[in-house]
């Protein structure tokens, strides 16, 4: 039976009406600070913490609940004799439950400017105390983190005369997943201040779910979707979803595969995907022509995609999108004509994004393996301009140069092997994933059919063998960019000599798995 309960929260939502309603069921509320003047103003009596412990709240409220006359009616199992008769002995009352949720560290922190010194004081020290003393002793004691459990133990109250044994379990559990958490977040606050090492020998990571999915990559794998607590900006999590059925994990994962693409422009860019992979990239004076450079370069791939683009779609590109199936259309914003023919199809995703362009430049990727983890920095760095080996006796114009560092752009982020042929601002062709580069650079071929004829070739990686030059010469590439480092560099080198191909190096590889 719930006789006691101590209640101190940091976000109140909902507390007036719950704590009402306990002490209409006859529990006595002990409270603290701000909580008691809540409860008190809305005309429920509240035992002040201070006439339970006999002390003062003291050192600006750094203390206030850490007392043994909390903590040992807090730990005192009910069905062991010694431990009544030392309550009896100590003049010290059980507390039969805790409502606690803790200070705002994580709303803290993102403050812009925030100091050290106000993140430190809004470091919790007596809530996760309680809550971890009330949930170890689960079985006496139950104890409430989560606004959103309120109504459902007031129901138990009033079908049982207490909470189940079964809801008490689940509770506790819930509240060490609650303070695993937010211990994480500010372990991993503190350690970035400290300038500690990147990657220490003890990694707790911790995420908050955004929804859970229908299914995972297939119908039989269940799934949800989890986002950085302290990531926002820029990310997938963060957009407005304006039309269409919910996201699955699919669509998740393709976008922000077109996301990650699309921050490596600044220039209007169009961005379409499919199974992760890039199947089609623009880039034009205007947003309407990006798109039309992207649909043009693979017409038949970007059909059932998922399209990517960094500036406002307005009515006439909304007119081109509408005239192809198309999975989600993500963008900064739409005019109100654009949105209004987009949501003529209503299965269509639209999502807004606000700062689309933003990039996080400490950011770092997982990847799970069975028993472990892999981490590794995003891959955000690349080659200086200055640094490019001129490698060939023909040296690449102006606007090959230009069409090479787009091509770079886009291979950066196709699965390896990757090649990419590109032209104006446009790819043309795109293989991806091969177990060997020969085969990604045919089927990049093969896909530009006769506008290879005078476009780029990028590669992620180099070249193994002459093959891929000869192919390259073969098709009518005019220029190669390529991080260079093979023990046969120089056959391929000849390679490009013999058909006036011009072929640059950037010292820098981008493997993408």
């Amino acid at each position: 039976m719930i006789k006691r309960a101590i209640i101190s929260v940091s976000d109140k939502t909902g507390i007036i009406d719950f704590a009402k309603k306990l002490y209409e069921m006859g529990v006595e509320i002990i409270s603290t600070g701000g909580t008691a003047k809540a409860l008190s103003d809305a005309g429920i009596k509240v035992i002040p913490i201070t006439d339970v412990t006999g002390f003062p709240e003291c050192l600006d409220g750094r203390v206030k609940t850490l007392h043994p006359n909390i903590f040992a009616g807090l730990l005192a199992m009910k069905d062991r004799q010694d431990h009544m008769e030392t309550l009896k002995e100590l003049k010290i009352d059980t507390i039969d439950m805790v409502v606690v949720n803790l200070y705002p560290f994580k709303k803290t922190i993102e403050k812009e400017g925030i100091l050290l010194e106000e993140a430190i004081e809004n470091i919790d020290i007596g809530g996760p105390s309680m809550l971890r003393a009330a949930a170890k002793n689960y079985k006496d004691v139950a104890v409430i983190t989560d606004p959103m459990d309120y109504d459902m133990v007031l129901a138990e109250m009033k079908e049982y005369g207490t909470v189940t044994d079964k809801t008490r379990f689940k509770l506790a559990a819930k509240v060490f997943n609650h303070t695993a958490h937010y211990d994480a977040l500010i372990a991993n606050y503190l350690w970035d201040k400290a300038g500690m090492e990147k990657y220490p020998q003890l990694l707790t990571l911790t995420f908050e779910k955004a929804q859970d999915l229908r299914y995972g990559e297939n119908p039989h794998q269940d799934a949800a979707y989890y986002k950085d607590p302290l990531k926002s900006m820029g990310m997938l999590h963060n957009a407005e979803q304006l039309n269409g059925k919910e996201l699955s994990y699919n669509n998740i994962n393709d976008a922000n595969a077109a996301l990650e693409l699309l921050k490596e422009f600044n220039e209007p860019a169009c961005i379409a995907v499919k199974h992760a992979n890039p199947c089609a990239v623009g880039i034009g004076e205007d947003i309407f022509e990006a798109y039309m450079k992207a649909y043009e370069g693979d017409p038949v791939s970007i059909f059932g995609g998922i399209v990517a683009l960094n500036e406002e779609v307005d009515a006439k590109t909304a007119e081109e999108m509408t005239k192809i199936f198309l999975e989600i259309i993500i963008a900064p914003s739409y005019s109100d004509e654009a949105l209004g023919i987009l949501k003529q199809k209503k299965n269509l995703r639209i999502l807004k994004l606000d700062n689309i362009k933003f990039r996080q430049e400490k950011a770092y990727e997982l990847k799970r393996v069975s028993g472990g983890l892999l981490i590794q920095d995003s891959d955000h760095v690349d080659f200086s301009v200055e640094d490019i080996k001129y490698v060939t006796e023909k040296k690449p114009t102006q606007e090959q140069i230009k069409d090479m560092l787009f091509a770079w752009k886009v291979v950066k982020h196709v699965k390896s092997n990757a090649i990419v042929i590109a032209k104006n601002g446009k790819t043309l062709g795109i293989g991806p994933g091969q177990t060997n580069r020969i085969w990604s650079a045919q089927m990049s071929i093969d896909r530009a059919g006769e506008q290879v004829k005078g476009a780029v070739m990028a590669s992620d990686a180099f070249f193994p063998f002459a093959d891929v030059a000869e192919a390259a010469a073969n098709a009518g590439i005019s220029a190669i960019i390529q991080p260079g480092g093979s023990i046969r560099d120089d056959d391929s080198i000849e390679a490009c000599n013999r058909a006036g191909i011009a072929m640059i190096f950037t010292g820098m590889r981008h493997f993408k798995h």
